[in-house]
């Protein structure tokens, strides 16, 4: 595995550990619009 793989594996790690939190709290404040 070269370094543009594993800096893509990083990145993508990344915006999903940053982008979950992220998505779960703009669910519940739609709920809680609703």
């Amino acid at each position: 595995m070269n370094t543009v793989e594993i800096i893509i594996q990083l990145g993508s790690l990344l915006l999903i550990v940053t982008a979950g939190p992220i998505i779960v709290f703009l669910l519940f404040v739609k709920q809680g619009n609703l």
